[in-house]
C-alpha cells in the first residue's frame, strides 16, 4: 500500500497559523492585484467564492472583495515542509516528495514496526496537526494513482483508505475528470461518446480510447482500471527534473508558446540548483489539440544547472519542432536528465575567457535570483518573456 499525504491550502495554512486573526477569512497567498499578481494558495473559506491557485489576483478580488492578501513567504515555508518531511522520515525513508505541501511515502518496509500503513497514515496525520498546528489530507491505496485520489477525495481534513478489493467500487462512481490528465478537452470529448464516469470509460474497448486520444489512450484505459505500477522514487534516486502545464485552453499563438517554454524552463532550472544537481539532456514534451504527444532532447556537453544554457536549447529544440507553422497546443513540459558531477562542468581551456566570464555572470545571476525567489517565493522573480 501507497501513502499520499497532502496539505491542506499549505501557504494560507501556515499564514493563518501565523496570524490567528486571519482565521475564518477568505485569505489567499500571492502578489497585489495592481502588480498583475497571481494566487499561489487560497484557503477554503476563499474557494467558497470561486477564488483558486493560479487566478490572476484583479479576477480574484473581483470574485470577493474582502478577500484579505498575503504576500507569500518562501523561505518560512520551506522550513514548515522540512518539519513536515522529518515527520515522515519517522516512519519509512522511501519518500517522494512532489512540492512542498505533497509527498508520496512507501511504508512497506515498516509495517512491522509501525503497522499497517493505515495505522502509519493516521500517525502521520496526527503528528502533524500536534507538532505544527496544520490539517493535511492522507490517501492510503494500492498504487500512487490511486493514493492521490483518495486523500483528494476527503479535502479538507480526509483521511480515505481503498483496500485492493474496493479498488473499482470507489472508481467506478467517479466522473471522468478526477482521472489524472482528463481536463476540459478531453472531458468534452469522452462526454460526445457518453462517456461520463469511471465506469463508462471502463467499458469501453481500449482500441476506441487509442482511436480518441493514441498512446494517452492507453494509459487512460489503465487508470480507468485502477492500474499504475509506478514506484515511489525518493529523491537520491530521482533521474531527471521536469515541470509541465495543461492549458485550460487550447494555445496557438507562438510568443505564448514560447513564454510558458520559459517559465517551466525557469521552474526546473530553480529545482536543479534547490537539489544540487546538473544534467545534459534537456528535453521538450509537447501534446497537441488531437492528443497526439511528442518529445524532442538534445544532449549538451557538459552537465548544467544554468538558465540561460537550459533555455536556450529548449527554445530551439521548439522552434525546430513548430517552425512557423500554427498548431493548437494542450501540455506543454520541459525536463532535464542525464545528471553529472559538478566537477565535470569545468570550462575546457580552449573554450573563449569571454563565454566563461559570461557563464560565471549567469552562475551569479542565478544564485541572486534563487535567493529571492526562497525568501519570497517562486513566482516572486520571473524573466520578462515569461511574465507574458
Amino acid at each position: 500500500m501507497i501513502i499520499h499525504v497532502d496539505m491542506d491550502a499549505f501557504y494560507a495554512s501556515v499564514e493563518e497559523r501565523e496570524n490567528p486573526e486571519l482565521a475564518g477569512n477568505p485569505v489567499v497567498v500571492g502578489g497585489q492585484p495592481s502588480g498583475r499578481g497571481v494566487v499561489a494558495a487560497a484557503n477554503y473559506e476563499a474557494r467558497k467564492y470561486g477564488v483558486h491557485s493560479a487566478m490572476p489576483m484583479a479576477t480574484a478580488v473581483k470574485r470577493c472583495p474582502e478577500l484579505v492578501i498575503v504576500p507569500p513567504r518562501g523561505t518560512l515555508y520551506s522550513q514548515v515542509s522540512r518539519k513536515i518531511r522529518d515527520i515522515f522520515y519517522r516512519y519509512t525513508p522511501i519518500i517522494e516528495p512532489l512540492s512542498l505541501d505533497e509527498a508520496f511515502l512507501d511504508p512497506r518496509g515498516s509495517e512491522r514496526l509501525h503497522g499497517t500503513a493505515a495505522t502509519i497514515g493516521t500517525k502521520i496525520k496526527r503528528d502533524i496537526l500536534a507538532e505544527q498546528e496544520l490539517v493535511a489530507s492522507v490517501g492510503v491505496a494500492p498504487n500512487k494513482f490511486l493514493a492521490k485520489l483518495a486523500s483528494e477525495h476527503g479535502k479538507p481534513d480526509g483521511f480515505t483508505v481503498i483496500h485492493p478489493k474496493e479498488v473499482q467500487r470507489f472508481l467506478d462512481p467517479l466522473p471522468v475528470r478526477q482521472i489524472w490528465g482528463v481536463g476540459q478537452a478531453a472531458n468534452a470529448r469522452l462526454a460526445r461518446h457518453h462517456i461520463q464516469t469511471v465506469s463508462d470509460l471502463r467499458r469501453q474497448p481500449k482500441i476506441l480510447l487509442e482511436r480518441l486520444f493514441g498512446q494517452y489512450g492507453k494509459q487512460l484505459w489503465r487508470l480507468a482500471h485502477g492500474l499504475d505500477d509506478r514506484k515511489v522514487v525518493p529523491d537520491s534516486e530521482v533521474k531527471s527534473i521536469s515541470q509541465e502545464t495543461t492549458f485550460d485552453r487550447d494555445i496557438t499563438e507562438f510568443r505564448s508558446i514560447e513564454s510558458t517554454t520559459l517559465y517551466l524552463t525557469e521552474g526546473v532550472c530553480f529545482r536543479l540548483r534547490d537539489s544540487g544537481l546538473q544534467g545534459r539532456t534537456v528535453t521538450l514534451k509537447i501534446r497537441f489539440d488531437d492528443f497526439r504527444t511528442i518529445t524532442r532532447s538534445r544532449t549538451l556537453d557538459h552537465p548544467t544547472d544554468r538558465t540561460r544554457i537550459i533555455w536556450r536549447t529548449a527554445k530551439d529544440l521548439l522552434q525546430k519542432t513548430l517552425g512557423n507553422k500554427r498548431i493548437s497546443i494542450r501540455l506543454m513540459g520541459v525536463g532535464v536528465s542525464n545528471f553529472g558531477d559538478h566537477g565535470s562542468t569545468q570550462a575546457s581551456i580552449f573554450e573563449q575567457s569571454d563565454a566563461s566570464a559570461a557563464d560565471s555572470g549567469d552562475d551569479r545571476v542565478d544564485r541572486l535570483a534563487d535567493e529571492i525567489k526562497r525568501k519570497y517565493g517562486e513566482q516572486s522573480l520571473k524573466m520578462g518573456k515569461s511574465i507574458r
